[in-house]
């Protein structure tokens, strides 16, 4: 492995679980809120986790979008508008549920070798497919994220018990107000990426991309199905919770499932 990727790539990890631990502690009601500190440190393993991911996929011979090269790149990009949205709006406690994820995710990416050879056949519409598709991916599992701890406050309201995580939380309110601003984010994004790839791509519903487009059907219509009833009916609390999950479930599936098969299990591209 290039040290190009491996020394940014420990770097990342190291300050990403520094942040998520820190972020923790206040989470839980152990130490009082070092924001600063949590930002600064998630910063600084973004900027390193770019540089790695960079070394990753912009290789000599072209692009190489192996699974877990590009896994690494959707959670760049996840952990990116986390922190970059949490200067803005109380959003730093996902960094305990994301940061970790991105860590690991990255780490994978370093130890694993893939299947997959660069592409040098990408034009313009594709990779602008392609930068659609892990944007909507991207704010779409911040808003999963959201969804599990927005559940989370919500069953602690239930039980009485405001201590704790429900302490240093926003008002319910809040959280859910936050939930559907990335949904509908995310939405529009998700929509912007399958009409693209329907425009740019010539096999959308060919044998290799079939069921990664009707996943990603199946979710947009999950997604437009929660805004509409979000509108129309004030759907919130559990319901909301429900269908965020299974939404996301789907987009992940389409994608990162057969992924998963074909390179880690089959080892075909």
């Amino acid at each position: 492995m290039l040290m190009s990727a491996v020394v940014p790539g420990a770097i990342a990890v190291l300050f990403y679980a520094a942040s998520a631990f820190r972020q923790s502690q206040t989470l839980m009601g152990q130490r009082p809120s070092a924001r600063a500190m949590v930002l600064i440190l998630g910063l600084v393993a973004v900027l390193n986790h770019a540089f790695s991911v960079g070394a990753l996929i912009l290789v000599p011979d072209g692009l190489h979008l192996g699974f877990l090269r590009v896994a690494s790149l959707v959670f760049l990009v996840v952990a990116a508008l986390a922190l970059f949205s949490s200067v803005y709006k109380p959003l730093e406690n996902l960094f305990v549920l994301l940061f970790p994820v991105a860590a690991l995710v990255e780490l994978a990416a370093l130890a694993f070798p893939s299947v997959a050879s660069p592409r040098t056949d990408l034009g313009g519409g594709v990779l602008a497919h392609a930068l659609l598709s892990i944007v909507a991916y991207s704010l779409l599992i911040i808003a999963v994220c959201q969804a599990v701890l927005l559940a989370f406050q919500d069953h602690a309201l239930k039980s009485r018990n405001i201590g704790g995580i429900v302490r240093v939380l926003p008002p319910l309110e809040t959280m859910e107000g936050l939930l559907f601003q990335m949904l509908w984010t995310g939405f529009l994004f998700l929509t912007l990426s399958i009409a693209s790839g329907f425009v740019f791509l010539e096999d959308m519903l060919g044998q290799k991309v079939a069921h990664k487009t009707l996943f990603s059907i199946l979710s947009w219509i999950v997604f437009a199905v929660l805004l509409a009833g979000r509108h129309r009916l004030g759907w919130r609390g559990e319901k909301a919770i429900r269908w965020t999950v299974g939404g996301g479930v789907l987009l992940l599936l389409g994608y990162f499932g057969s992924k998963v098969v074909l390179e880690l299990v089959l080892h075909r591209v």
